[in-house]
């Protein structure tokens, strides 16, 4: 991929929290997916040709500091731990750039996704033209990294994949436990609170994003996160929370009811989501396109609609329409990996992008009836989602999550 060119990879930077304090770091996805080294302040770069080399910028040893922020490699220790090539201090990055890409033909690098490093990388290469008259000339094409980065990250190998399996594992327990403790009266922030206990006991990295417990027609709020209010009898929540290990991500959402006892008009709706759930799996298969689980969950979720009074006509012509929209408005998946919401194109040209082995996805149908004049009134209020993370694989699909979903199992788990 590289050539006759230099690829620059910094991690993520340190962010402030307030006057004395920083949020928890978190590395660059990409600059992990190269080097599994967690360490702010460095960068990796990649040298092609004819002898090539990978070089890590990081932080120097230092005890002063180790003994206030905890331990460090220093690029002695990070060159032996990791097998890179080279290691230097990222205090010598801005001297040696310049000589890694002159009479290089490209520099690869993120652009646009950082414009403090758009300036060090633009800085370097003015470094390279002002040496010009001594036979040294700077690489005429700069190229972003992140398109083929993005096509290697979307197809998992086998530790890729049994990490992922880890992090659904450890969700999919956290999940049950809040179905367990789950009770009238209780806020929503105490169920927030039984997932991150479960998540670090089981020894989770963190959350893999900002948790949405959602009770009620909170639940109708698509990316509801205040999880402030008290869970109220005869009603739903939706969990929508996944941890992270390894800087590898789970998705998954359960919705389940509150008093542990799912009503009639609860069942039903909840029944139809899970039966789209289960058309979009049998969906996933190489060959397939991405949109086609989302296309086969989508015609089980209108028929739902129609049955339940929501939709008048024909279901065909309501998906064509787009009648559904105002109950199920966004999609039925995305990929999943090292981001919750991972990389990799799902177009190519005009084509939805076919899937493949290796592939992982999320696959999370909805329905989300808000209080209307014109909707029956024991609907009002009621939002359900199921999400489960999913393996692509030669005979079709393998499913990471197992928290409880069926009606039964959600029952049983809650009055256990």
């Amino acid at each position: 991929m590289l050539g006759d060119g230099v690829a620059v990879i910094p991690t993520a930077m340190e962010k402030a929290r307030n006057s004395d304090a920083h949020f928890p770091f978190r590395y660059d996805s990409y600059f992990w997916y190269l080097t599994g080294f967690n360490e702010p302040e460095a960068a990796l770069v990649l040298v092609g040709g004819d002898k090539p080399q990978s070089i890590l910028f990081c932080r120097d040893k230092d005890e002063t500091r180790e003994i206030w922020d905890g331990f460090r490699y220093g690029p002695d220790g990070a060159k032996q731990r990791f097998g890179f090539d080279t290691a230097y201090s990222i205090s010598e990055l801005d001297t040696k750039l310049p000589e890694l890409i002159a009479n290089r033909a490209t520099v690869w690098h993120s652009l646009g996704h950082d414009a403090s490093w758009d300036a060090r990388i633009s800085a370097a290469l003015n470094a390279v033209r002002a040496q010009t008259r001594s036979g040294k000339h700077a690489p005429n094409q700069i190229h972003d990294l992140r398109a083929p980065l993005d096509a290697m990250r979307l197809i998992k190998d086998s530790h890729e994949m049994a990490t992922m399996k880890r992090a659904a594992d450890i969700s999919s327990a956290a999940h049950a436990q809040a179905m367990r403790s789950c009770q009238v009266g209780l806020h929503e922030y105490a169920l927030e609170a039984e997932l991150s206990y479960a998540f670090r006991k089981s020894g989770a990295d963190a959350h893999a994003y900002t948790p949405i417990v959602a009770g009620g027609s909170n639940a109708c709020v698509l990316h509801y996160v205040a999880n402030n209010q008290m869970l109220q009898d005869g009603t739903l929540v939706l969990i929508d929370a996944g941890c992270e290990v390894e800087g590898y991500a789970s998705d998954i959402t359960r919705t389940f009811p509150v008093n542990g006892r799912f009503s009639s008009a609860q069942r039903d709706v909840y029944e139809i989501v899970l039966a789209a759930q289960s058309a979009a799996f049998k969906a996933i298969k190489p060959g397939n396109t991405f949109i086609a689980p989302h296309e086969a969950a989508l015609k089980t979720l209108t028929q739902g609609m129609v049955d339940l009074g929501l939709l008048k006509g024909d279901v065909d012509g309501l998906i064509e329409s787009e009648a559904y929209k105002p109950f199920f408005m966004h999609r039925t998946g995305h990929w999943i990996g090292l981001d919750v919401h991972d990389v990799g194109e799902y177009k190519e040209g005009e084509d939805w992008v076919k899937l493949r082995p290796g592939m992982a996805l999320t696959v999370e149908p909805g329905m989300y009836i808000r209080p209307a004049d014109d909707i029956p009134e024991h609907l009002h209020g009621i939002g359900i989602r199921i999400e489960d993370d999913v393996l692509v694989t030669e005979q079709g699909c393998y499913v990471y999550s197992s928290a409880p979903k069926t009606v039964a199992e959600i029952e049983a788990v809650m009055n256990s």
